[in-house]
Parts: C-alpha cells; structure tokens; sequence
C-alpha cells in the first residue's frame, strides 16, 4: 500500500504551500487520515488530523490558526493547506491514515503511512 504525498518545496517565511496526499490501490475514505512532521534532529511529531466525515479536524497548538487539514474522499484525498508559515515548520511532512485521535491528539500510530515531502521555510 502506497501512500503518495506532494506539494512540498522552498517558501518565504509568510508564505503558503498546500500538501496533497492520495494512495495507490486501496482507498481509505473510512479512515481517520492525518499529517505528521519531522525536522532535522527531531523527533517525528503530530501536526492535523481529521475524520472520515470531515467535521472534526484536529491540530497541534504549533499549527493551529496557520494550518488546516481538509480531505476529498470522493478523490480519496487529504490536503494540508499551510498559511503563514515559519522556519520552524521546516520539516518531512507525512501523511498518514488508520489511528484514533482525540482533541488532544493522536491515540494510537498510525497503520499506513507516506514517503514524506519535504517543506523548507527559508526566513
């Protein structure tokens, strides 16, 4: 099972970029589906979530406000739109499908996980 991610690149600080996710083969529309980072020397960390239905996104206190996570399951897709962003969000973003979340965050790890793109906010 493949999970292809894209949309990474070099931004600004301040500027945008918005990351798609779709697999290969198997859908997953049922599926909660999220994002996960990690930066150089860190360890991987979560970023959004959301549910099948659409209606109950989830976010790290880092992102929240900047970044917001949406899905197309008709396109069995999930996007990560990311505003304002900072040096710090400098990372491999993952997606990721298959776990349980709460507000406070991730409940279990994820089954089904992405190659990564990578995002670089120069400042």
């Amino acid at each position: 099972v493949q999970l292809q991610a894209s949309g990474g690149g070099l931004v600004q600080a301040g500027g945008s970029l918005r990351l798609s996710c779709a697999p290969s083969g198997r859908t997953f529309s049922n599926y909660v589906k999220g994002w996960f980072r990690q930066a150089p020397g860190k360890e991987r960390e979560f970023v959004a979530a959301i549910s099948w239905s659409g209606d109950v996104p989830v976010y790290a206190d880092s992102v929240k406000g900047r970044f917001t996570i949406s899905r197309d399951n008709a396109k069995n897709t999930v996007y990560l739109q990311m505003n304002s962003l900072k040096p710090e969000d400098t990372a491999v973003y993952y997606c990721a499908t298959h776990f349980s979340y709460i507000n406070r965050g991730p409940l279990s790890t994820p089954t089904y996980w992405g190659q990564g793109t990578l995002v670089t906010v120069s400042s």
